[in-house]
């Protein structure tokens, strides 16, 4: 009798510390916590001390992981579940570095590998995977298999991400082949992989393979698709689904996105609201990079109202995109207002706020705010110096911008890119200095694109310097050959300079290599609808309507005497 009122108060204990583990919400509580266990002796159940051990480390805040740590290196010969416990803390705390090392001085303090389990060897695989240690997960992988452990289901699974993840996934494949029983879990990595690495073909035939197929089974052939840039297939295997989820919707709604048709991404997020799908901050980022791509301020406001309604906190990354929205629909007063009424910000917020600022021409106010972002510690990256550059470009501060060009490797070590490069030739060539941009051009690490030789020919058209405009329309016709626009310019170079033979020439090269003019489009946005108009284009619902207002509009023009 004494016996069972012995098991039934450690019960009541246990429980009661359990309760009191799990409503540790600092620092404090942990130590109250540590204190009953001592108390009531429970301070060597491996059980309790393996929950109480993953609630240290679980807190984000570096005292209590340390606190964890001391915790655990008190513990005298803990067993594979607390080696388990600590392990597995710091590969969910992204510190795998310190799992590994903490599985190795788990085998020294052993003395063999042999306390290891088959939980063990799947998270110091995983943590092979996160940190790229291929040759560290080979000998893990060669261990498991000398212990009788790579027939484990979540051994082999990690095996399989981790080849995938170092990009070897002939071995990948291997481990994946060498598996007798195959669940879904285990068809997703490997379809995953395959994504991953680029091999969207042999994922397809994976997926076409496969016994069943759950939603993740098909956002990661969607997302496939939209990486290798095949928004064909990614919208059929959309439409194929029998369910979506929110996934579903923010991965087609950004494969149209990234391939700019910004137009068809803001239709699919009003669909998605119509089927009663709640976006979230991922969808929200995605939607309003569409509605900046397309100049669609009003749909861009609506689309801020409804992340207030749906109380979606604004972060780093969703304020940034509002700050850009804002900027390249024109309205720079709202894209400051959501600056400073940010508490954190990042390179990335200052750099989209400078560069706005920069694109309306204000840019004293894009150096200033450059100069506040120095002083208050936050490190400048490349896309801070484009910011940077472009004010003083179109500013026209020269020796603002040399300075400023300089400081890039001098001061931050951050190599000029492109982009950088760009920027100081439209800056030089904008003051006339033509000769000084080419140099400059010609002195770059790397071939110049069609950006940078874009930027020297406008100088060149603007101060009619007609034999260096001839030599940046041959690159960007050598870069771009099927671009209509760089054969007329290059024609009516030549004509300003009466060379009526060369002109021919380039008439003739046109007709030969069938270069046709694009049909320019516009969009307007209506009731926070955006439409797009391409000239020549009758696939409009209301055609008819539209074709006659425009014929009512020129005859207006015409009887006003223009």
């Amino acid at each position: 009798m004494k016996f069972l009122s012995l098991l039934s108060r450690d019960k009541i204990i246990v429980q009661r510390a359990m309760a009191l583990i799990d409503n540790a919400a600092a620092v404090d509580d942990l130590l109250k916590v540590h204190a009953f266990l001592v108390k009531t002796s429970f301070d060597h159940n491996m059980f309790v001390l393996a929950k109480f051990l993953r609630r240290c480390l679980e807190r984000a805040s570096d005292e209590a992981i340390m606190y964890g740590r001391a915790f655990f290196d008190q513990i005298e010969l803990p067993d594979a579940f607390i080696w388990n416990t600590i392990i597995r803390a710091y590969l969910l705390a992204r510190n795998p570095g310190e799992s590994l090392r903490l599985f190795r001085q788990m085998c020294r303090i052993s003395g063999s590998i042999a306390t290891a389990d088959s939980h063990t060897f799947s998270i110091c695989i995983q943590a092979c995977g996160r940190s790229e240690k291929l040759i560290t997960g080979s000998s893990i992988h060669a261990q498991s298999v000398k212990l009788g452990f790579c027939s484990d289901l979540f051994v082999q699974t990690a095996l399989v991400d981790m080849y995938a993840n170092s990009e070897d996934i002939c071995n990948a494949r291997r481990v994946f082949d060498e598996m007798p029983d195959r669940d879904l879990v285990v068809y997703n990595a490997m379809l995953a992989d395959y994504v991953y690495c680029g091999d969207i073909s042999v994922a397809r035939f994976l997926f076409d393979e496969m016994p069943e197929r759950d939603l993740i089974s098909w956002n990661t052939m969607i997302h496939g698709y939209a990486k290798s840039g095949d928004i064909g297939a990614a919208r059929e295997m959309f439409d194929e689904m029998k369910e979506r989820d929110l996934v579903s919707w923010s991965s087609i709604i950004s494969a149209y996105a990234q391939c700019g048709k910004s137009n068809e991404a803001l239709m699919l997020f009003h669909e998605m609201q119509l089927h009663g799908v709640v976006p979230d901050k991922v969808t929200m980022v995605i939607v309003l990079s569409a509605c900046g791509d397309m100049g669609a301020l009003g749909m861009g406001k609506a689309i801020h109202r409804l992340i207030k309604w749906h109380g979606i906190a604004v972060d780093i990354k969703l304020g940034t995109s509002l700050i850009d929205m804002y900027a390249n629909c024109g309205d720079i007063e709202n894209s400051l207002g959501v600056f400073y009424s940010m508490t954190r910000k990042d390179a990335l917020t200052w750099s989209a706020m400078i560069i706005g600022l920069a694109s309306h021409g204000l840019g004293k106010d894009a150096l200033d705010l450059f100069s506040k972002m120095i002083l208050e510690g936050v490190q400048p990256n490349d896309v801070t110096f484009v910011g940077v550059l472009s004010a003083c470009d179109h500013s026209g501060l020269l020796s603002e911008g040399k300075a400023h060009f300089d400081s890039m490797t001098k001061l931050y070590g951050i190599k000029p890119k492109m982009e950088h490069y760009g920027c100081m030739v439209d800056l030089l060539g904008r003051l006339g200095l033509i000769k000084e941009a080419r140099k400059l051009l010609i002195r770059m690490p790397f071939e110049p694109d069609a950006v940078v030789w874009r930027a020297l020919l406008g100088a060149c058209l603007i101060h009619k310097n007609v034999d260096m405009a001839e030599e940046a329309i041959i690159n960007l016709i050598n870069l771009e050959p099927h671009v209509y626009g760089h054969y007329v310019l290059l024609s009516n170079v030549y004509a300003q300079a009466n060379k009526w033979d060369d002109m021919a020439i380039v008439r003739r090269t046109m007709r030969g290599k069938s270069i046709l003019k694009v049909p320019g489009c516009s969009f307007i946005e209506l009731e926070n609808v955006v439409h797009e108009f391409v000239a020549g284009d009758r696939s409009h619902p209301k055609t008819n309507e539209i074709y006659r207002m425009a014929e009512d509009i020129i005859d207006q023009v015409r009887k006003a005497g223009y």
